[in-house]
């Protein structure tokens, strides 16, 4: 229980000062609370009154001062008769705010400590027993299967990729989202290349109907057969399906895919007489997008995406994907064209793609600069000694006439052109 205490003078201690300070009132007790603000060297001060008949009120006023204002406040409510709680031990209660981070360390560390125990005594019973480590991750390999994509050993996994491996390692529903060519799609294939897992991709480009997705009926040799869709292909036989450019995707499509977001949710093949499809459990659900959540803001880019309510992306987990960092695109360059690409050869190339990107999001360029086209532009550079000539094929062909002129401008800026 806490015993209220005279306001002291601060004493250097800056902690001494946070806490809860209270006095009687006629009607109940009127109370601030002091804590950490969110800038350096400044406080918040939290009022409110408790009521004998109403119980504890809520907070009137909250605001956040610097220190010399905080020790005219504590000057003033000392006057006042308020006084600070403090513990059987002597001690300033602390306010919540500055328990929390090491409470929530504390928490996350048990959590994981109890993922790992689960994981060495309840694999799963058809799994096998061979993990690979993909960033600090571990992933429980697959059978092989001929849909499990190529390894790029170029490819780089940063550690901001952490989270979204350990989502598919607990079969979280993960949706990405970003700018075309910033390796959304990449990424999931090399997570499951490595990790030996087949990849099932349907692509939401307006022509792709329910049927395609959930299955259809259809006549061979005079007898009626049914096809599944990819989504039932995918559960049944433990792939992992990759629904791109979801926010292109026709209603009923995703009305069939709310049925299986929830980690073990089944589909229901109404046309197939309500037959009932369980997933598989090596099943993984991905989907991605350009115009969605966070790049709801640039969907006049990608004309045709469709709007998603709250309701559907709290079933996801979404994560927003940006191009690699120029440093890491160097890196990228150099393990994919070794030994030819010398470091200040990758380090130029990447500030050119980081410069067109910058001139794409001001929407200068009307098109993206993704890391393929640059590696392509490089490799065919290595083989002509040329930028210029390499850029024809690579970039020039592939973009309009105004946007071709723009980025030969930031060539140039970086290269000069040869003699």
């Amino acid at each position: 229980m806490s015993t209220p205490d005279l306001i002291e003078p601060e004493d250097g201690n800056k902690d001494d000062n946070l806490g809860l300070y209270r006095r009687a009132t006629q009607d109940g007790a009127e109370w601030w609370r002091v804590s950490v603000g969110d800038r350096p060297e400044t406080y918040r001060l939290e009022h409110g009154a408790d009521d004998h008949e109403k119980g504890a009120g809520t907070v009137d006023i909250d605001l956040v001062v610097d220190e010399e204002n905080l020790r005219a406040k504590l000057k003033k409510w000392r006057r006042e008769g308020f006084a600070i709680e403090r513990n059987a031990a002597g001690e300033t209660a602390a306010p919540t705010r500055i328990a929390f981070m090491p409470e929530l360390q504390r928490a996350s560390a048990r959590m994981l400590a109890a993922k790992l125990r689960d994981a060495a005594g309840h694999a799963p019973h058809d799994a096998t027993t061979d993990s690979v480590r993909i960033g600090n991750v571990d992933v429980r390999c697959g059978a092989a299967h001929p849909l499990v994509p190529r390894v790029n050993p170029a490819y780089l996994f940063p550690a901001r990729f952490n989270d979204i491996v350990t989502d598919i390692v607990e079969n979280r529903r993960v949706m990405l989202i970003g700018h075309t060519g910033a390796g959304k799609t990449s990424l999931i294939e090399q997570v499951a290349a490595r990790s030996q897992h087949g990849v099932l991709r349907s692509n939401m480009n307006g022509q792709t109907t329910v049927g395609d997705f959930v299955g259809f009926w259809t006549v061979k040799g005079g007898e009626t057969l049914w096809v599944d869709g990819v989504l039932p292909t995918a559960m049944r036989e433990g792939l992992w399906l990759i629904v791109d450019e979801i926010d292109f995707a026709e209603p009923s499509i995703l009305a069939a895919l709310t049925a299986v977001l929830e980690p073990q949710g089944r589909l229901v093949l109404k046309e197939k007489g309500n037959e009932i499809v369980a997933p598989h459990p090596a099943f993984r659900l991905f989907a991605t997008a350009n115009a969605v959540g966070a790049m709801s803001q640039f969907r006049h880019l990608y004309q045709g995406a469709n709007l998603m309510n709250e309701a559907f992306l709290d079933r996801w987990r979404v994560y927003l994907l940006d191009y690699l960092l120029p440093t890491e695109e160097t890196d990228v360059l150099i393990r994919t064209l070794a030994p030819h690409m010398t470091r200040p050869l990758a380090t130029t190339l990447a500030a050119i793609a980081a410069d067109c990107r910058a001139a794409f999001a001001r929407e200068d360029l009307s098109s993206a600069f993704s890391t393929r086209r640059l590696l392509d532009w490089a490799e065919l550079m290595l083989r002509t000694g040329d930028p210029e000539r390499a850029a024809g094929p690579a970039i020039y062909a592939k973009v309009s006439p105004e946007d071709a002129a723009l980025i030969r401008g930031i060539i140039r800026h970086h290269i000069a052109p040869a003699a």
